[in-house]
Order: C-alpha cells, then sequence, then structure tokens
C-alpha cells in the first residue's frame, strides 16, 4: 500500500512519533527501537514500550551513533523475544541482513521500518550543533536540498544506497513536501490494521535519484583516490601507519561478529625475547605490531559484507580513512563474486559457500 501520513501545522516530526506511537498502542509491535533525544543534545537508540516516551524519539536526527544493526543482533538472536519494530536506516538494514545470514540476528517477530536518508553528521559534531542552536530541526535542511555541501561523515559523503529496501515500512522523505504529508509505503493489511487509506498513486522519488547519481560520483573518485594510495606495498603501509591496534574499527563494524577473535587472544602477545629478535634482525621494530596484518585479515574476513557503514572510520582515533579503504576493496571483492551485501537474505555468502569449480571460476588474468 501506497499512503500518507497528514502533517499538521507544518510539524513533520510530530506526525511521525503520532505513527510510531500508532504502532504501540495497535499492538502491532510491543516495543519500538528509535532513537531518543537526551538532554545534552545526543540522539541514541531505546528500546521503547510506552507509547508517551515516544514524545522524545527522533527518527528523524542525521546523526548515526551506532550501527541500530548490532543491537537488532542483541535484541533478536535468541528466544523467548517480543513483537519488535526497528528504526533503521539503509545502511543499517542492509548490515542487519548479512547478520541474519551469519546467523547472529533473526527476523522473526521483526518488523523493520526504514526511512529515506540524506546522510548524518558524526555524533560530537552533531550534538556540538544542536548545543549552539537548541531548536535546530538540521535534518529539514538536509532533505530540502540534500546535495549541498555539508560536513557529513565521509561514508555519507559516498553512499549510492539513501533508500532503504527490505523493510516491512517505508518512510519516503526524499523529494516529499514533509510540511504537508509524510508519504508511506507498507503491506496492504498493515495499513488496514493501521486505518491508514491508499492513495491513488505511488510516490515517486526524483531527489533521490538526483543524490544518487551524486553521491555515486563521489563514491568513484573517492575509490579512485585510496586505490592509487593503495596500490604499493610501501603506500598500504603508509596509509595504516598511524594506527594503534586499538581495535575500535573492529568493534565498531556491525558485521565483525566473531565472540573470539584471533586478535582478542594471546596470539598477538608476542615474548619480550621477540620484540628484541626483530629489532636486532631489522633495526628497528615497529610498535604496537602487527597492525597491518590485523587489517588484512579483517579485510580477508568481512569485505564481501561491508556495507560501508562508515561506523569503523568514525571511531579511529587517528583519522584513517579505514571504511574508504574497505569499501573500495569490498567492491572489488563483491563484483567477483557477483555479491550485494544486505540485498537479500537468500544470497549465499561467498565466505561460508563452496563451490568446487570457485577457484577456476574467480581466477583473475
Amino acid at each position: 500500500m501506497q499512503t500518507t501520513i497528514a502533517v499538521a501545522n507544518g510539524d513533520t516530526l510530530a506526525a511521525i512519533r503520532g505513527f510510531l506511537k500508532c504502532l504501540l498502542e495497535r499492538g502491532v509491535v510491543e516495543a519500538l527501537m528509535v532513537p531518543l533525544r537526551e538532554r545534552n543534545g545526543a540522539v541514541m537508540p531505546a528500546l521503547v514500550s510506552q507509547p508517551t516516551l515516544l514524545d522524545d524519539a527522533d527518527p528523524l536526527a542525521p546523526v548515526l551513533s551506532i550501527n541500530g544493526a548490532r543491537l537488532v543482533s542483541a535484541l533478536s538472536i535468541r528466544e523467548p523475544r517480543g513483537r519488535i519494530g526497528v528504526v533503521l536506516r539503509s545502511c543499517e538494514i542492509r548490515a542487519l541482513i548479512e547478520l541474519v545470514k551469519l546467523r547472529q540476528a533473526s527476523l522473526d517477530d521483526l518488523l523493520i521500518i526504514g526511512l529515506d536518508c540524506a546522510g548524518t553528521y558524526k555524533l560530537t559534531d552533531y550534538v556540538q550543533m544542536v548545543q549552539d542552536v537548541p531548536d535546530v530541526e538540521s535534518w529539514r535542511e538536509l532533505y530540502a536540498d540534500p546535495l549541498a555541501d555539508r560536513p557529513l561523515r565521509d561514508a555519507c559523503q559516498m553512499c549510492e544506497q539513501p533508500l532503504p529496501e527490505n523493510a516491512g515500512i517505508v518512510i519516503q522523505l526524499l523529494g516529499a513536501d514533509l510540511d504537508a504529508n509524510i508519504p508511506i509505503k507498507l503491506a496492504d493489511d498493515l495499513g488496514e490494521r493501521l486505518g491508514l487509506t491508499p492513495v491513488a498513486q505511488a510516490f515517486q522519488p526524483a531527489r533521490a535519484k538526483k543524490l544518487i547519481a551524486a553521491r555515486t560520483t563521489a563514491r568513484d573518485a573517492a575509490f579512485a583516490e585510496i586505490r592509487q594510495r593503495l596500490s604499493s606495498p610501501e603506500g598500504l603501509t603508509e596509509l595504516f601507519s598511524t594506527c594503534i591496534r586499538c581495535h575500535n574499527c573492529m568493534v565498531n563494524c556491525p558485521i565483525c561478529y566473531c565472540k573470539t577473535c584471533l586478535f582478542r587472544t594471546p596470539t598477538f602477545d608476542h615474548e619480550p625475547a621477540q620484540y628484541m629478535t626483530w629489532a636486532v634482525r631489522k633495526g628497528a621494530a615497529r610498535l604496537p605490531s602487527d597492525t597491518l596484518l590485523f587489517h588484512l585479515t579483517r579485510l580477508n574476513h568481512m569485505s564481501t559484507s561491508c556495507v560501508g557503514c562508515g561506523m569503523c572510520t568514525d571511531a579511529c582515533p587517528a583519522d584513517i580513512p579505514v571504511g574508504r579503504v574497505f569499501r573500495a576493496v569490498g567492491q572489488k571483492t563483491q563484483a567477483i563474486f557477483e555479491y550485494v551485501p544486505g540485498r537479500s537474505v537468500e544470497d549465499t555468502l561467498p565466505v561460508t559457500t563452496f563451490r568446487e569449480e570457485e577457484l577456476a571460476e574467480v581466477a583473475l588474468p
């Protein structure tokens, strides 16, 4: 069903909050995972069961504090679990699909509510923005003109997938007159249960097409630049030369799920004599050790599933463009296996699939 939510007095956020409350009040879900606004301006996900508490919900806030797929994993991986609705952006939904295929999450009893995404700011930047101008609706200017030059997160500046897929409800924000009504797409039976009436014409997000084209161009330019830097062993070493092996990129990646990671074991806690051996043999041994091996191992494990959310880059204290590296490498490996991460739960993961003739099929010239 294609339908709309009426907006009263230009209060778009109130209209969306009312729609989410309706999901709880009519028993469609027992709880909603949705971003809530904190007193200091931060917007963080919360699991809400009381409709009145949704007065603090701010799903339109242009900030991605954490990839919500990690949270949905914790909420859905085991039974018993409740009927939960989760408000997610495109990259979060795609990461969730990958986790489902890795058996780290379940779609059972889960209602995905997808939002068109015009981009997000870093959490610290967004908090400062809200503190400087407390009543600012920063999302409004983003959706009104998503092509304007803004200091968005690096991943968002080259995201060519702003429209959510695999969602039970899609809130279509790009290109809509958000002061009048909000286009919604959902199953017919769910729309009837919520008392919604179909509209005659499907919503055509022309603005989204322009945004996708512009960000695809930005993506290709970013990939070309990072691949040039990665084209030699020296360039690869220099790119990761400031890595302090804090593992922040791994911890914040929604796809890195291993309960026992090789890099979290004593394997790389070398004996003092080993460090001395390296120092004597090479003249100098970089510390901490094994930083490049850490990144190469992660690339080997999950580059085919990288959805480009960029949480790794945001988490890096050394400002290494980890996300650009993983997306640029991931694009190549995904093409080899004709695999699109997050497209469908029916697509088999390359890292978990063995075909007898596979090596011959993907052999490079």
